[in-house]
């Protein structure tokens, strides 16, 4: 009786703390990195897993990623000796923030919540060694033996870019701010957030330009703000959606090759943006992605980051949904590819086109997308009646080439028996134009037109011959 009592008070006190809610939302807000449920990684679990490197605590210690773990020691010893700090300053300055690293964790382990000290080492260690990685990509470092194993122009080569990899894994991420505090701790606040920024850009994108971008919450959630920096100018282009969810899922979206039967063209777009997709005047622009050996596990976790962090939006969802529809085979990948819209460093043309298939089996459909206005544009255009029959015909007789041949045949074959007719009505045409047609009933026959009868003929004068009869006459009386 005593142990029901116990437990019905322990129940009391569990509903009393879910009724107060305000301490939990406060807690949602500051998670952003997320252990991705079970269900989601079951079609590609590899995909979410670290290959070469771990990053903050959900897969430190896993015996494939230990090897790394010596070369953690050697970049933190070259961030103290440039920066010249000493690890007690290290320490001291991230524990200023150690209740916020917590909180950015939604699974944080009890073992990490409870022992501070180890929390903070690995934060530390951790933190330098991705930041001389980012520098690794944009920088030369000094310090570092010529055959360093990792930072050097051999671990540039072949190290870095599995790194880089492990980098945008979302159960793979360290706060931000860990490597805003790195930064400003070793140039003494001179160097802020944006410079932090710029520098893990220019480890994303290698001799590119890159934007100004706020503050973020972690490497993945960098990258993905500046896969979809938005133009001022596509605000005011782009359409107003009538209609709603029920307009859209009842709409059937063709793959690329069938939106070429209808007319729409595709051209490669002027950005790298995944929101610079934009149609007008029978033109489909698209932006230009290079796809590599990374693409699909980076793609996979920015799509479970926007799926799990509330207000994160769900633009990169949308992109992949919208490739996806218009590629369904390789002839489509290839006829953007073709556009320039695609840039495969695969290396294979049989894997490249599953990539977005692979990418969204699943997803589901997107009520608020923010490629629903394009999606409605480019069904009305292809609805357009003589659209629909063009893209019958192509589809029918212009598909393969022996339907090409047969219909060129067939039309050959239709000249001919043309000009053969024509040529046949033609004699009979001109004997009965030689007579002259009665008219037609119920209209008098014009009157002659007058003639002026020419003057008679008369023969040429000459002068009279003798008559030789005459002269005989003559002879005859003497």
């Amino acid at each position: 009786m005593e142990d029901e009592n116990q437990e019905l008070i322990q129940f009391t006190e569990e509903l009393h703390n879910l009724a107060d809610t305000s301490l939990q939302n406060v807690l949602w807000d500051k998670r952003s990195i997320y252990k991705i449920p079970a269900s989601v990684t079951a079609l590609n679990r590899i995909a979410y897993m670290p290959q070469t490197v771990s990053f903050g605590p959900y897969h430190h210690g896993e015996d494939h990623l230990k090897p790394m773990e010596e070369h953690k020691q050697r970049a933190l010893r070259y961030y103290l000796n440039r920066s010249g700090r000493r690890l007690q300053e290290v320490v001291e300055s991230l524990n200023e923030e150690i209740q916020v690293l917590k909180d950015s964790y939604d699974m944080l382990g009890e073992s990490w919540k409870d022992d501070k000290k180890k929390f903070l080492r690995l934060m530390i260690l951790d933190g330098c060694f991705m930041l001389e990685i980012i520098r690794l990509a944009t920088h030369s470092l000094d310090g570092y033996a010529a055959n360093d194993p990792i930072f050097s122009s051999h671990g540039r080569l072949y190290i870095a870019p599995s790194i880089r990899r492990d980098m945008f894994l979302l159960e793979n991420q360290l706060p931000m701010l860990v490597l805003y505090k790195l930064v400003a701790l070793e140039s003494d606040g001179a160097q802020d957030e944006e410079f932090v920024n710029e520098l893990v850009l220019n480890f994303c994108y290698p001799n590119a330009p890159v934007s100004k971008l706020d503050k973020s919450l972690h490497v993945l959630d960098l990258y993905r703000k500046s896969l979809i920096l938005e133009d001022p100018a596509w605000k005011m282009r782009r359409p107003r959606v009538k209609g709603g969810l029920l307009n859209v899922v009842n709409d059937i979206f063709r793959s690329a090759t069938g939106i070429t039967d209808v007319g729409i063209q595709f051209k490669k777009g002027k950005t790298k943006s995944l929101r610079g997709i934009s149609f007008h005047g029978g033109v489909l622009e698209l932006p230009v992605i290079v796809v590599d050996g990374a693409t699909e596990a980076t793609f996979l976790n920015l799509i479970a980051f926007e799926r799990l962090h509330v207000g994160a939006g769900n633009e990169v969802t949308s992109y992949v949904s919208f490739m996806d529809n218009i590629i369904r085979n390789e002839r489509d990948f290839a006829l953007l590819r073709s556009r320039g819209i695609i840039q495969n460093a695969i290396g294979s043309h049989m894997a490249a086109p599953q990539l977005f298939n692979s990418l969204s089996r699943d997803i589901a459909f997107l009520p608020n997308s923010s490629l629903e206005g394009v999606h409605m544009q480019v069904n009305a255009f292809c609805k357009m009646p003589w659209n629909e029959c063009r893209a019958n015909l192509i589809h029918t007789y212009f598909r393969h080439p022996w339907a090409i041949l047969c219909v060129t045949a067939a039309l050959i074959l239709f000249a001919l028996t043309g000009a053969q007719t024509v040529y046949s009505i033609i004699p009979y045409y001109k004997s009965n134009h030689s007579t002259s047609p009665s008219p037609p009933m119920g209209f008098a026959a014009p009157p002659p037109l007058p003639t002026s009868t020419p003057p008679p003929l008369t023969p040429p004068m000459h002068p009279p011959r003798p008559s030789h009869r005459h002269h005989r006459c003559r002879c005859v009386q003497k």
